[in-house]
């Protein structure tokens, strides 16, 4: 199945403060999840981003904030997958009866919250698409775990090219020309 913007989603999960520094690949991961958001705003795609217990945690790091803009929902959970968290399950689905089933994720942990919202959305009948140059764990082999395990489970593993690729659909529109510094 083909990613749509107009059936996208994007949700970014708990890329914070306090949190990050332990991630193996945290440059990648930040840098992938900022591509993910300029492109989700400038195609129109709705943003969410989580945030696991920001007391403890901290906020969202600041890079990602930028990029962001105010543009969507950032939510504060405890839970571990985003769809034990009522508000953000509320967000999800109503964003999925607008005609958003197709749900874009990026974020950390990659074999706890991102693992488990990935599985819990394919259960519910989402098409979850985890980008994998976009999640990050702290230890390397957590990751490689997780994203096997994902792809077993149905769940779509793709790169942020790919995400921005299905997303523009072709080349020489406004869109493409805009985005296209993002992919170089």
């Amino acid at each position: 199945m083909l990613l749509a913007r107009d059936k996208s989603q994007l949700l970014i999960i708990d890329v914070q403060e306090r949190l990050l520094p332990a991630i193996s690949g945290k440059d990648r991961v930040v840098d992938r999840c900022v591509r993910l958001i300029r492109a989700a705003r400038l195609l129109g795609v709705p943003i969410t981003i989580s945030e696991q217990y920001p007391q403890g945690l901290g906020p969202t790091v600041d890079s990602i904030r930028e990029a962001f803009a105010n543009d969507g929902a950032i939510v504060d959970k405890v839970e571990f997958s985003c769809l034990k968290s009522e508000p953000l399950r509320t967000r999800l689905h109503e964003l999925r009866r607008q005609g958003r089933s197709q749900v874009v994720i990026g974020g950390i942990e990659a074999h706890v919250c991102v693992a488990q919202t990935a599985m819990g959305l394919e259960a519910e009948g989402f098409e979850a698409f985890v980008v994998a140059d976009a999640v990050g764990s702290r230890a390397k082999i957590s990751r490689k775990y997780a994203l096997a395990r994902l792809m077993n489970s149905r769940v779509d593993v793709v790169d942020s090219e790919m995400v921005i690729f299905e997303w523009l659909e072709k080349a020489g529109t406004p869109e493409f020309k805009a985005l296209q510094a993002l992919i170089k």
